[in-house]
C-alpha cells in the first residue's frame, strides 16, 4: 500500500487539523447561539440566530465535516495507523459516526424546525410544545457534538488502548 513521506504526511494532517478546528468552532458557535436564544425576549434576536445557525449547518459544518472525514481516512490509509489497527483510531471512527448524524443532519433539520416555527409564529413559537422539543433536541445535540469532537482530540493526542490484537491463522 502507498504510504505518504513526512512532509506530504504533515501537509494531511494540517488540514485535517484545520478542518477539525471548524467543525469545533462551528459547534461552539452552535452553543453560543443557542445561549443567546435562551437568553434573549427580542423576536427578532431569536430568528436571527436560529437563521445563521441553519446557515451554518448548510454550509461550513458540512463542508468541514466532509473535510475531516476525507483527511481523517486518507490518514488512517496512507500511513501506519490504518483504519482498524489501533483502538483509539476505532473509537474516533465511531465518534465520527456519532459527529455526521448530529452535525450535518441534525443540526440541519433542528435549526431548519425552529426557522419555520419563528417564522410562522413568530415569537409565541416559544410556548409552543413542538418549539419547546425542538429545542431540547438541539441542545442535546450541540453538547453531544462537542463532546464527541473534544474526545476525538483528546484520543489522537493521548492515543490509548493501543494496537489491536492480530487473530492468529491457521
Amino acid at each position: 500500500m502507498f504510504k505518504l513521506s513526512l512532509t506530504p504526511r504533515r501537509w494531511l494532517l494540517t488540514l485535517h487539523v484545520l478542518f477539525s478546528a471548524i467543525m469545533f468552532g462551528g459547534a461552539v458557535i452552535f452553543l453560543v447561539l443557542s445561549v443567546i436564544v435562551a437568553t434573549s425576549s427580542d423576536e427578532g434576536i431569536v430568528s436571527a440566530c436560529y437563521t445563521v445557525m441553519h446557515l451554518l449547518a448548510r454550509t461550513s459544518v458540512r463542508a468541514s465535516t466532509i473535510g475531516t472525514l476525507a483527511t481523517g481516512i486518507m490518514l488512517s490509509v496512507m500511513t501506519q495507523w490504518g483504519l482498524f489497527k489501533y483502538h483509539w483510531i476505532i473509537a474516533k471512527e465511531a465518534l465520527t459516526a456519532v459527529c455526521i448524524v448530529i452535525g450535518p443532519v441534525g443540526m440541519y433539520f433542528w435549526t431548519l424546525k425552529a426557522v419555520e416555527l419563528t417564522s410562522a409564529y413568530g415569537w409565541s413559537a416559544g410556548a409552543d410544545s413542538q418549539y419547546i422539543v425542538n429545542s431540547v433536541q438541539l441542545w442535546i445535540g450541540i453538547i453531544i457534538q462537542i463532546v464527541s469532537l473534544a474526545a476525538m482530540t483528546a484520543l489522537s493526542v493521548f492515543k490509548p488502548g493501543g494496537a489491536r490484537k492480530r487473530r492468529k491463522t491457521a
